[in-house]
């Protein structure tokens, strides 16, 4: 039985590429062999690799400079590759405070060269995306954290700005159109929008390595990975190959501008419901709300385990909020069916009239 699942991550798959990925644990492609057991430097998995990779760059329309990686430790990881590869000792980062996980990149920033935090929502409880902030001329980069899932706030512009510029887009990679050239790295968790929990997606320009002086170790130096086509080491075969299949599934939905109008559906229908609902009231200033993480609470905080209880009777599960917010969290990626949206609609609409 299938429920309806708006998990923050790792999060909705689509039903498809659970079908082909559950064949091929059995028998990847007539080999004879699980897809967990093939080598990763033969030729089949070598085709998966770069098959992922290049849809990565058809998807995003990244230009030529740009390579793709997929890579092992998470976002949290880059949180502390990306300053080891970019930002030298004497130099300065900017970074732009809009919650848990910003803070965090901020935090291993800091350990490799002077960190300039130009802006921060943290005294309205990152209800906000800061608007206003100046970034130095000198800095090596501008870093951001485009979509906040923990707090249910959304870069809704790309920040104009001379430096090159860094996004963590963990929780909203390919949900919407944008160009993504106008970034200079572009990292992401795959287990919201591009597939399962393992690997991470990496975009950089080639032309930003090489600046610093530092030595990097040699596994945590993006030049080796590229040069390796994403193969330094033994990468996450099934993770990557679980990504592939989503990439080309939301190809087939007619890429991101498609999945973007439906993200943009199942977010209004939401967020319609949330104000006009007497029972539930959002937490986020309106112009900034995710389209992916949608957050709010109810004005009686005591009757929440009880929505709760009642929605895991109409199958719908992961909707509880973060520890650090509180609340409900319902996580919109692009494989949730808008169907599912419905019926978490229908449920707040029904629980309100029995409470009525």
């Amino acid at each position: 039985m299938k429920v309806h699942n708006f998990n923050a991550g790792p999060s909705v798959l689509p039903n498809e590429v659970l079908y082909k990925a559950s064949k091929a644990l059995i028998d990847f492609e007539g080999s004879g062999m699980s897809i967990l057991e093939i080598g990763h430097r033969t030729a089949p998995f070598i085709a998966v690799m770069e098959e992922a990779r290049s849809l990565v760059k058809e998807l995003m329309q990244l230009d030529d400079d740009f390579e793709v990686l997929y890579l092992q430790g998470g976002a949290t990881m880059q949180f502390m590759q990306v300053p080891m590869n970019l930002l030298d000792n004497s130099g300065t980062a900017a970074y732009v405070d809009t919650g848990v996980w910003s803070n965090k990149a901020i935090k291993e920033a800091k350990l490799f060269g002077y960190v300039d935090v130009v802006a921060s929502s943290k005294e309205s409880n990152y209800n906000h995306i800061p608007k206003q902030f100046t970034i130095p001329p000198q800095a090596s980069y501008l870093h951001i954290t485009t979509n906040n899932t923990i707090y249910g706030t959304q870069w809704q512009m790309t920040p104009v700005t001379d430096v090159p510029l860094i996004a963590d887009m963990s929780s909203d990679i390919m949900s919407r159109s944008m160009d993504f050239n106008k970034y200079s790295l572009i990292y992401a968790g795959a287990q919201k929008n591009m597939g399962a929990a393992g690997a991470t997606m990496v975009a950089i320009r080639k032309s930003m390595l090489g600046k610093v002086t530092r030595k990097i170790p040699s596994i945590l130096d993006y030049k080796n990975h590229i040069e390796n086509g994403s193969m330094l080491n033994t990468p996450p075969v099934f993770a990557v190959y679980i990504s592939m299949l989503t990439l080309r599934w939301l190809k087939e939905q007619g890429g991101v501008s498609a999945i973007e109008q439906l993200n943009d559906k199942k977010a209004a229908l939401l967020y319609d419901e949330i104000d006009h609902n007497p029972l539930f009231r959002g937490t986020v200033v309106k112009e900034d709300r995710s389209k992916m993480n949608a957050c709010f609470v109810m004005d009686k905080p005591e009757m929440e385990e009880e929505f709760l209880k009642f929605c895991k009777k109409e199958d719908i599960v992961g909707i509880k909020g973060h520890r650090l917010s509180g609340g409900f969290r319902v996580s919109m990626y692009n494989a949730l069916p808008y169907e599912s949206v419905e019926v978490m609609v229908e449920a707040m609409k029904y629980f309100s009239l029995k409470k009525a």
